[in-house]
């Protein structure tokens, strides 16, 4: 098997990044213009006085979400390799059905939100009743392009990377490769740190965090987060995107169907 060179390996994470470029502007623009449509209006109103526009902080979140694709993507690219999580970029159909079987418990799973932390969270179920969640072609545009691929850009293949070779030299120095212990808390670690990312907007959406409403993140991003992290680990960054991707899309079509 021919070893590559730094230079090859450095090659290859820069193209890698430039195709997530048009992902990343994609995902930012619809994540901007569904962000400011998902506040209060006195929010939304702060918002506009500060930027001018919808259109305006669409625009910045577009450039905002490339860059993080651009300068995540190859710094997790060259991280991954190094600790030997990088896998061929192309699908394989036996790890196909696997992966399907897990975005679909995964959807069902956040689709529960409404009939369990909905029925006891009014301002959780609250969420749904304009259908912003499931309705919205922004949100399911940028729930796709950003969610789906761009966070686990962000997430999995360079934080939970760079974790994973902070604890392996750290903790396992004498190890020649990155332990699966050190993989595995790197994956615990990146979820907790998903989870948390949706703190402030939780705060800006329900004006307090109570237990119940910290749990409730916690568990839909934490434990989906560990899931997605897992793919990555075992079959590659790619199914880990499919799987967090389809994840939205399941859950949606559950409460277009059913809400």
């Amino acid at each position: 098997m021919k070893i590559k060179g730094r230079n090859q390996i450095i090659k290859e994470a820069f193209i890698f990044a430039a195709c997530l470029l048009p992902i990343g502007a994609i995902g930012g623009y619809f994540t901007g213009k569904y962000a400011i449509a998902s506040y209060s209006p006195e929010v939304q109103q702060t918002i506009l006085d500060q930027i001018g526009s919808i259109q305006m902080l669409a625009v910045i979140a577009m450039i905002q979400s490339a860059l993080y694709a651009f300068v995540f993507g190859v710094i997790g690219y060259l991280v991954s390799v190094k600790i030997g999580l990088m896998k061929s970029l192309y699908f394989k159909k036996q790890e196909l059905l696997p992966t399907i079987g897990i975005t679909i418990g995964c959807g069902v799973i956040m689709a529960l939100d409404y009939w369990t932390f909905g029925a006891a969270i009014p301002k959780v179920r609250a969420l749904y009743a304009d259908g912003i969640l499931y309705k919205s072609i922004d949100n399911w545009l940028a729930s796709i392009f950003y969610g789906g691929v761009i966070e686990e850009v962000m997430l999995r293949l360079c934080v939970m990377s760079v974790l994973a070779l902070i604890i392996w030299k750290i903790f396992f120095r004498s190890e020649k490769e990155a332990p699966a212990s050190a993989i595995i808390a790197a994956n615990v670690l990146s979820a907790l740190v998903f989870a948390a990312g949706h703190l402030p907007t939780a705060m800006s959406m329900f004006g307090t965090l109570t237990p119940l409403l910290l749990f409730r993140i916690v568990f839909l991003n934490g434990i989906l987060g560990m899931v997605y992290g897992w793919l990555y680990q075992k079959k590659g960054i790619q199914y880990a995107m499919t799987a967090h991707a389809g994840t939205h899309i399941i859950s949606k079509l559950i409460w277009l169907i059913f809400l």
